[in-house]
């Protein structure tokens, strides 16, 4: 099985890597169909399906419908571009991507939250249309925003079967499951990262791997300090105030003070993790880490390595990440990573394992402990709910990858005490939250029909 680590960790723009760039790149593939097609069209119109549906107002999911719709895609989403298209659309109910000339795009009616029951394929589900002059559909699709901005289509996501999992794989380490990955390891006396970087190798130069995992760090990195560094009150109408810049303030106030007390390094960690949802939600760019949801946990993580443990280089951030990815494939692989179909264990949870692996192999984990970290994490996370305040990614998702980035470190240094020998497989944490996922009740999926989401007062 390969999952490249530039497919987990996608340089995007938030508030939602599945509410907000899935429909974005499907509106866009859409596109890329219609420009092959013999047809002509007038205008488009797309149905919103299931949790898209529910919370889509609050995840941004209209606006990124229509700029995908316009040609925007989320890795090059430039704002200033985007409100000017969202203005004219508004003015002219019209849409001009390029190559295909204008076609009519009414927001109010051809955009269309269908809050029936969802589509069979996924809870995150979406028709796209294009229509002639009379309103006839010329040419349809059905695309399903599986988590982490990956967006496949109807067709795509039946060819996603067992024979399809199993096919040979192309890369030399190509593990399944954890413990495939631990055997490989063994076998090999490669780390997971190295395993990881020789499969990645397959498909890209050792200069292209580096180059483009330091440009997520980057991001990531540059994510968390704007965080750091804003103030005010997040969009949405729930008046949350940007809490880091005023944290990380007093922090830094206190650094070095005789008096502090050690669990305040605690405070650190999550004000890393919360800068970056803060920005997350305000709809700035981040890294799916796996999702947007849970963008937060692994560059907290790995901003307190660098900036708080001794010993820490920079240098080793790709094999961070490299490992953190090998993780997350595993859950993506076997369970899901996204919160409409298994709730926040699978976003927040699967961060954590993906942040825990990582920082476990940094501090010179074997690969047997950083397996056991990536467990440790991921099952206590297990049965997390999803259920945003109003839809949005605000309450309580920002706190939660504080806690998750917490976690993570804890997860690792509880693995790293002992010698990889555990009872619980990471294997069978992954298939109780797939199982607990699938038992959960819609209320508590991306939905807001649950939760904190109808017990808290949200207007």
């Amino acid at each position: 099985m390969f999952l490249s680590v530039f497919d987990i960790f996608k340089i995007g723009v938030g508030p939602s890597s599945s509410h907000t760039m899935g429909p974005m790149v499907a509106g866009a593939r859409f596109l890329d169909r219609l420009r092959g097609s013999p047809f002509h069209a007038a205008g488009l119109r797309v149905r919103l399906r299931g949790s898209l549906a529910f919370t889509g107002k609050g995840h941004a999911t209209d606006r990124a419908a229509i700029l995908g719709l316009a040609g925007f895609l989320p890795e090059t989403y430039a704002h200033d571009a985007a409100e000017a298209v969202l203005a004219e659309n508004r003015r002219t109910h019209q849409l001009v991507p390029p190559g295909l000339g204008a076609l009519a795009f009414d927001p109010e009616a051809d955009l269309i939250f269908d809050y029936g029951p969802p589509l069979p394929g996924h809870a995150n589900g979406m028709v796209i249309e294009a229509r002639d002059a009379q309103g006839d559909v010329l040419l349809q699709e059905i695309y399903y925003s599986i988590g982490g901005g990956f967006v496949l289509s109807e067709a795509e996501l039946a060819a996603v079967d067992e024979a399809a999992k199993t096919a040979p794989s192309p890369v030399p380490y190509p593990f399944r499951s954890a413990a495939e990955m631990l055997s490989m390891a063994r076998a090999s006396g490669l780390t997971i990262a190295q395993m990881k970087r020789r499969n990645e190798a397959e498909f890209r130069s050792a200069a292209e791997i580096d180059a483009g995992l330091a440009r997520i760090w980057q991001v990531m990195s540059d994510c968390l300090d704007r965080g750091l560094a804003n103030e005010g009150l997040l969009p949405g109408g729930l008046n949350i105030r940007r809490r880091a810049h005023a944290i990380h303030q007093a922090l830094q106030a206190e650094r070095g003070l005789n008096l502090t007390a050690p669990h305040v390094v605690n405070d650190w960690i999550s004000t890393y993790a919360m800068a970056v949802n803060e920005e997350n939600a305000a709809g700035g760019q981040v890294v799916t880490a796996p999702t947007n949801g849970a963008a937060g946990v692994v560059p907290a993580v790995i901003r307190y390595w660098l900036d708080h443990v001794p010993g820490a280089s920079r240098a080793k951030v790709g094999d961070f990440l490299l490992t953190a990815a090998a993780i997350g494939g595993l859950i993506k692989a076997n369970a899901s990573i996204s919160g409409a179909e298994c709730g926040c264990q699978a976003e927040v949870g699967s961060a954590a394992a993906m942040a825990a692996a990582g920082f476990a192999a940094m501090l010179g984990g074997t690969p047997e402990q950083v397996e056991n970290a990536a467990e440790i994490a991921l099952e206590h996370h297990l049965g997390m709910t999803c259920d945003p305040v109003k839809g949005l990614v605000q309450v309580p998702c920002i706190e939660r990858n504080g806690l998750g980035a917490i976690k993570a470190i804890s997860a690792a240094s509880l693995a790293l005490r002992g010698d990889g020998q555990h009872f619980v497989p990471l294997d069978a944490a992954i298939e109780t939250m797939r199982q607990t996922g699938r038992d959960m009740h819609a209320h508590y999926k991306e939905t807001s029909l649950g939760g904190l989401a109808v017990n808290v007062p949200n207007c």
